[in-house]
């Protein structure tokens, strides 16, 4: 006779055991979920932030000299007083969360676009650095116009901006088709981001660079309907920017000289004077018309010098 008990611990341990591979087959499904959300969706960063923190849409940002209040995400300001035409901040995408400096306080790193009055569209990358019970901004550093950004993402404890951007002498005209990845440096001392390059040292910041550092050499101007002019003969198209407010100019034909006053960001060339030389073929009048068009200027992690026409018309890049 079969005993009826044996039949049942037997079926017990079947049960036991078909029970135990089913919680295993879950955990293991649970954390290849989890690892799944960690690197594809936050890649390598926490998307949520610390505990209680406040909103990065909700704080006040930088972007070259000007004060931009962010509410949900958000901010305008007038161009000029008693102005229609205004300069809007927006957050782009989400934030990534990660304790940059050290201090067991989730940081974030976040991606901010400034549309202006004419077509330029600027996206820039910021951090929010966790101080106490709010966050402080460090400076916008400039990624470019009219990118294709993709993500942000964390490698070797810096912040990673990806994007797409234009060929060099392509029109903003084209689809940005190279990817860049840009490696975001943060040094606690002044709270400010820079550049850092792989195997690579002594990179400019563009944070701390400034007019009278250089003489800067004209490289190319790019027109936002296209086209391109870059200088017929190399080096001899320069700016010297001087301490006492004056501005030595070369050109490929005559000197000339005048002043620049800066506000911000804005700068403004006048009074500018040449010597009287005729030489046939010269850029000259084309480059003073650049400058005398000049509306702002800004440095790029590649260490230039660009000046933004009026109207959002075109750059002109120096190195």
């Amino acid at each position: 006779m079969i005993s009826t008990k044996k039949v049942y611990n037997e079926h017990m341990i079947k049960n036991t055991i078909t029970v135990t591979l089913v919680g295993m087959v879950l955990l293991v499904v649970g954390i290849m979920l989890a690892g799944i959300y960690k690197f594809n969706f936050t890649d390598g960063g926490d998307i949520l932030p610390r505990k209680n923190a406040p909103d990065v849409g909700n704080m006040s940002y930088t972007v070259h000299g000007e004060v931009f209040t962010l509410k949900d995400g958000m901010a305008s300001n007038s161009v000029a007083p008693g102005s229609s035409s205004v300069n809007t901040l927006k957050l782009f995408g989400q934030p990534i969360y990660h304790d940059f400096n050290n201090d067991s306080k989730n940081d974030a790193a976040l991606m901010l676009v400034e549309t202006t009055p004419g077509s330029g569209t600027f996206y820039y990358a910021v951090l929010a650095i966790a101080k106490d019970a709010t966050y402080i901004a460090t400076n916008a550093l400039l990624l470019g116009d009219r990118i294709a950004p993709q993500n942000i993402n964390i490698e070797s404890g810096r912040a990673v901006y990806n994007y797409a951007e234009r060929n060099v002498g392509e029109p903003m005209t084209t689809q940005p088709s190279v990817g860049k990845s840009l490696y975001i440096q943060y040094v606690p001392a002044t709270n400010e981001i820079g550049e850092w390059v792989k195997n690579f040292e002594g990179e400019s910041s563009a944070s701390t660079m400034k007019l009278d550092m250089k003489t800067w050499i004209w490289t190319k101007t790019q027109m936002n309907n296209g086209s391109t002019t870059i200088p017929k003969k190399d080096g001899l198209f320069t700016l010297t920017f001087k301490k006492d407010g004056t501005v030595a100019i070369g050109t490929d034909c005559n000197k000339m000289g005048g002043t620049y006053t800066i506000q911000g960001n804005l700068i403004t060339f006048s009074k500018l004077m040449s010597t009287l030389m005729y030489c046939e073929g010269s850029q000259e009048q084309d480059f003073s018309a650049m400058l005398e068009n000049t509306a702002r200027y800004l440095f790029t992690n590649k260490g230039e010098l660009v000046l933004e026409l009026k109207m959002d018309s075109g750059t002109v890049t120096f190195k």
